[in-house]
């Protein structure tokens, strides 16, 4: 998965630093765009001494290397940079660089989105002490923000109940969606299938979780049975495909990135 990126490893503390010129310097655009080295060998980012008088905002560091979020008009060239969606970094980059993309991206929204205290409206201030944002008039805190989600594999024998979401990603996938107010994951489980599909269930088991940056979101892989009557009923807003799906016939994702292609794969390997 993304985040398996031994002997590499993420260090997310925050450290109250300045950005030297041989640390990583990421900067997105309006859209959301990372601007991303496309011939460079050593590294896609570009470095602090890429930078024009730039201040940086620590971001986290993989192994000794650091990076820090930058403004887009850091750089008064981009030669041999291109801007990359996250989606488009997704399907070309691999291995660590795509987790410290998707890592970054998951900072810089939480900041992109957090100018003023929703309080008092005052312009918010860095702290100097930990990750987050304090308000200088009423003292108000803000953490980055972290979505609970689930994925759900719901099996029914020797198959697996697959999806495919009406808008964005165009491949198989599973049962999921966001934990609301109030809910266990558990009882997110059972709703979410009951909305999307129509199927009861039963004996939640959990599997395994997965950090996913692009969209802000903590993921939660649960797997459980169909109990009862096994006939979906698929939500049409939602999912533009729901089928059960023999083990040996699951088409698997183009990649491994995610928890929902490793809960697949597992399942068709009959190793659940």
């Amino acid at each position: 998965m993304i985040q398996d990126i031994f002997p590499s490893r993420l260090r997310n503390e925050y450290i109250d630093c300045e950005m030297g010129d041989m640390d990583y310097a990421v900067a997105f655009n309006r859209d959301g765009k990372i601007l991303l080295y496309t011939g460079r060998e050593e590294s896609l980012f570009p470095l602090g001494k890429d930078c024009e008088a730039a201040e940086g905002i620590y971001l986290f560091s993989l192994d000794d290397r650091r990076f820090f979020l930058v403004r887009e008009d850091s750089f008064s060239e981009k030669e041999g940079c291109e801007y990359y969606s996250i989606r488009d970094a997704r399907d070309r980059f691999e291995g660590k660089d795509v987790f410290a993309i998707f890592t970054a991206y998951h900072l810089w929204r939480w900041y992109e989105d957090n100018h003023f205290c929703g309080k008092c409206g005052q312009k918010l201030i860095h702290s100097r002490t930990e990750r987050a944002l304090t308000c200088p008039e009423c003292g108000n805190i803000i953490y980055p923000r972290i979505n609970p989600a689930v994925i759900v594999g719901v099996t029914k024998g020797d198959s697996l109940l697959i999806t495919r979401y009406n808008r964005g990603y165009a491949h198989n996938a599973l049962v999921a969606g966001f934990t609301e107010i109030g809910e266990t994951l558990e009882e997110t489980v059972a709703r979410e299938v009951m909305e999307e599909t129509g199927i009861r269930v039963k004996n939640i088991r959990y599997y395994k979780s997965q950090p996913w940056g692009m969209a802000q979101d903590i993921l939660t892989g649960f797997f459980c049975e169909a109990d009862g009557d096994d006939e979906i009923h698929r939500d049409e807003n939602e999912l533009k495909y729901a089928e059960w799906v023999k083990r040996e016939d699951i088409v698997l994702q183009p990649n491994n990135l995610s928890l929902t292609n490793e809960m697949m794969g597992i399942f068709k390997e009959g190793k659940r």
